[in-house]
């Protein structure tokens, strides 16, 4: 389908629309009606387009940006690209999935987690911490774990909402990838009691970084 045009995608999304869908994504900052799994079907289908995921990014929709996000390819995008991009991702799903979908892949992304980090702006901090994250779990040689949990300490408790939870999986993250850090974690978690009361369904690890850390340290060694 090399030949699809924004406006045939456009249509298509029209007819994805579900009011049921978009009550459910509003109530999470979502401004959109589709079902993800039609989503990623029709990204199936439409297979990688670098050229009209920058097309459909243009378009401001956020099921079109999603989609974009979808069929691109992480690695041709510039820097300056993703920064601005980012800026203008202001939805929570569509922060997510560029930050875990395109930026985790991009070249760049090292370099933009440091230009993120401490951003005024505290949605696009929020990317950095969940890049830094990323470290902490999988590269975390050339980290300053300890900085971070004193950042993480000095910060967290009065952070708004998007940064506090990056903020928060950071913290987790330091207490189960990193022992000698963990009492520390536990204890920068109990006195600040951040998510300590957040509604947990059933069979799911509650985000309150003092059980989501003894949580996963316990299914590591049950292994």
């Amino acid at each position: 389908m090399t030949t699809t045009t924004v406006a045939e995608v456009m249509a298509e999304l029209a007819t994805l629309e579900d009011p049921r869908a978009r009550e459910v994504n509003e109530r999470h900052g979502d401004d959109h009606g589709v079902n993800l799994s039609l989503l990623r079907a029709l990204a199936k289908r439409l297979k990688t387009q670098q050229e009209l995921a920058r097309q459909l990014w243009e378009t401001g929709d956020t099921a079109a940006r999603l989609l974009a996000i979808l069929i691109c390819r992480p690695k041709a995008f510039e820097r300056a690209e993703l920064d601005g991009m980012l800026r203008e991702a202001r939805t929570p799903k569509v922060h997510d999935w560029l930050v875990n979908y395109v930026v985790k892949k991009n070249p760049h992304s090292e370099e933009l987690r440091l230009a993120w980090f401490a951003d005024p702006d505290p949605v696009v901090a929020s990317a950095g911490w969940a890049l830094t994250t990323e470290r902490v779990a999988k590269q975390p040689a050339g980290l300053d774990l300890a900085g971070l949990l004193d950042v993480i300490e000095a910060e967290m408790k009065d952070a708004p909402e998007r940064l506090q939870w990056a903020m928060n999986h950071c913290l987790a993250q330091i207490g189960i990838e990193h022992a000698e850090h963990r009492a520390r974690a536990i204890d920068i978690g109990e006195r600040l009691e951040v998510l300590k009361d957040y509604p947990t369904p059933r069979n799911c690890t509650s985000p309150f970084a003092p059980i989501w850390i003894g949580e996963m340290v316990r299914r590591q060694h049950d292994r």
